[in-house]
């Protein structure tokens, strides 16, 4: 049994998905449409760059639902390969479960770009640049960093669980002071963690303020319920009525991704094939670690969509 994959920030990279763009007038159609929905041409970005400009987050949140959509629409109309009849789960990584939502019909993707857009400025807007970091924290399990997390002696700042994403990769996000003091506590313990290049403390409380932005803009699009089991970060299960899917995408931008979870529950429902749609390959190397009883592959070429047949 399959499930389909969406990837979230940190998989972008400029350049990505011009060889689909070159070769298909499908994935032209695509970016086009994602050109009109914001107003600016943000598959300039995507092909040509600069960096800086994809790095922006209200550009590389839309620029990596533009990929994943343009993918997944070659391999279902142009080859035309049933992968919604094989799948039995959908999911994607924080702004990747928006791509999931697109991909099983409960949200049209004009809206979709639409909300990312608005939802990388909200974030990005939540907390004043350099007062917010985060941490990634490899090779401890979420006990442990909870146990090392007590030690921190500022009571006021905010260290959470951003992302819960395998048995050895947590991010930690909040207040730079309060995630400079976590990572001096788990170097002095000899424990491994690295600052990631981000503008903002993503999935933590410090977002509130783009939460309630959010649930404006979210209550203004269209949802329809889902034609297929998507599965949301903040429960790790599957939702399909679209209320509920409003509800939930409001509370993501302040809650931990629970990625480990999502992926147990859907090996224990049956999956052993994951296939990843977008650009990179990092979903595909987070399931490796969270289990080596299931295949994994990521699809983000011509010759990867071929081998999907």
């Amino acid at each position: 049994m399959k499930a389909v994959l969406f990837p979230g920030q940190g998989s972008q990279m400029v350049g990505m998905g011009s060889e689909l763009y070159k070769n298909f007038d499908l994935v032209k159609k695509v970016f086009k449409e994602a050109d009109e929905k914001l107003g600016y041409k943000i598959s300039e970005i995507i092909l040509n760059g600069p960096d800086s400009e994809l790095k922006l987050t209200m550009n590389t949140q839309p620029a990596i639902l533009t990929i994943s959509n343009s993918i997944f629409r070659l391999i279902t109309e142009e080859y035309n390969i049933k992968i919604k009849n094989d799948a039995k789960y959908f999911a994607g990584h924080s702004l990747g479960e928006y791509s999931a939502l697109v991909s099983s019909n409960s949200l049209n993707f004009s809206d979709a770009v639409y909300l990312l857009h608005q939802r990388g400025k909200a974030m990005q807007e939540a907390v004043p640049e350099g007062e917010g970091s985060m941490l990634a924290v490899m090779g401890l399990q979420l006990e442990e960093l909870k146990s090392y997390m007590e030690e921190i002696k500022n009571e006021k700042g905010v260290c959470e669980i951003a992302n819960d994403n395998s048995n050895s990769q947590i991010i930690l996000s909040g207040n730079t002071k309060s995630i400079n003091e976590i990572s001096e506590i788990l170097k002095k313990n000899k424990k491994k963690s690295i600052f990631l290049p981000v503008s903002a403390p993503f999935h933590c409380s410090l977002m509130l303020p783009a939460a309630q932005k959010m649930k404006n803009k979210i209550n203004e699009v269209n949802f329809k319920n889902s034609s297929l089991e998507v599965i949301s970060n903040v429960t790790a299960r599957p939702i399909k009525d679209s209320q509920e899917i409003k509800k939930l995408l409001v509370e993501q931008i302040i809650s931990k991704v629970r990625w480990r979870e999502s992926v147990e529950y859907m090996i224990k429902n049956g999956v052993s094939e994951f296939i990843e749609i977008g650009p990179g390959k990092v979903l595909s190397g987070l399931i490796k670690r969270i289990s080596d009883k299931v295949s994994s592959k990521s699809i983000n070429t011509i010759e990867d969509i071929k081998n999907l047949k």
